[in-house]
């Protein structure tokens, strides 16, 4: 494993791009960076309030959860979240061509109520997205361009990561109190899940963040209280421990890149840090890439 860079304001969302580079969002500045291959950092997009997960659209946007904005305190090795930023933009989905900078909110509420903190979102090949709301405890499915938003799950445990199984039929979502996560299975795509709700794995003690899948189904979660990401495989198993060469209490999140997609951009949030290490195996390439 190596140090790809450092010096981002609590970078999340990774999103690896096929010239090689990479584009986080930065929550601690609401900003998107694009990382290039010698780790130099370019800001391209100014979101403000705190952008969270990112993924690419049918219309090669970059797609974000914006959660709102949160408060940053310095812990001497790495910074952390501590509360909701005093002066908040909101909870929304925004769009953004990171070429022009240009930045349009697609969801702000869902029925008239607001959205709280948007964090992690995933692309299926219909182009459309489930998203998670944090604070709300909601399971969202939504198009791209703006039309439909409709809730499909309700009271989880503070969702964060979400994915998609390689054939698209079932829907991840970690716990990060919990340590707990979920396999849904939608009777279709964006259909209200009544039912069909498993729970793939419970670590005792962890805390989980964001995800991505692997090209074998493992679902490689980012584990806070781990220093790191566990894969586990679709029977529930972890396979693999993946810790990060320094201690950092926010390893946030992680995507897949390069021409064999065995490379795994993994984001030390608090310390301002993105590594990369060889996967076991490919990632499972996104429903769009750019």
């Amino acid at each position: 494993m190596r140090e790809l860079t450092k010096g981002l304001n609590f970078p999340e969302g990774p999103v690896a791009c096929t010239d090689g580079s990479l584009l986080v969002g930065e929550i601690a500045s609401g900003t998107i960076a694009r990382v290039a291959r010698d780790g130099s950092i370019a800001r391209v997009a100014n979101c403000r309030g705190g952008v969270n997960g990112m993924a690419v659209g049918p219309d090669g946007l970059i797609y974000v959860c914006n959660n709102g904005g949160l408060r940053f305190e310095d812990f001497g090795d790495h910074i952390g979240p501590v509360a909701l930023a005093d002066e908040r933009l909101g909870g929304r989905i925004q769009r953004v061509d990171v070429e022009t900078g240009t930045v349009d909110d697609l969801y702000t509420e869902f029925e008239g109520v607001p959205l709280v903190s948007p964090n992690d979102m995933v692309f299926d090949d219909r182009g459309c997205f489930y998203f998670t709301d944090t604070a709300s405890g909601c399971l969202y499915y939504a198009a791209a361009d703006g039309s439909t938003i409709v809730r499909v799950a309700s009271d989880l445990t503070w969702p964060n990561g979400v994915g998609l199984s390689p054939d698209g039929t079932h829907v991840y979502v970690a716990e990060t109190p919990t340590g707990q996560v979920w396999r849904f299975t939608p009777a279709n795509p964006g259909s209200v899940i009544d039912g069909g709700k498993q729970l793939l794995c419970h670590l005792e003690g962890a805390q989980f963040d964001s995800l991505a899948v692997d090209s074998q189904g493992n679902v490689c979660v980012a584990t806070l209280t781990a220093n790191g990401v566990t894969a586990v495989a679709p029977d529930g198993q972890v396979v693999a421990e993946v810790r990060v060469p320094i201690k950092d209490p926010f390893v946030t999140n992680i995507c897949f890149g390069g021409d064999d997609l065995r490379t795994a951009y993994i984001t030390s949030a608090g310390t301002g840090r993105v590594f990369v290490t060889e996967w076991h195996c490919p990632g499972l390439p996104t429903a769009y890439q750019i």
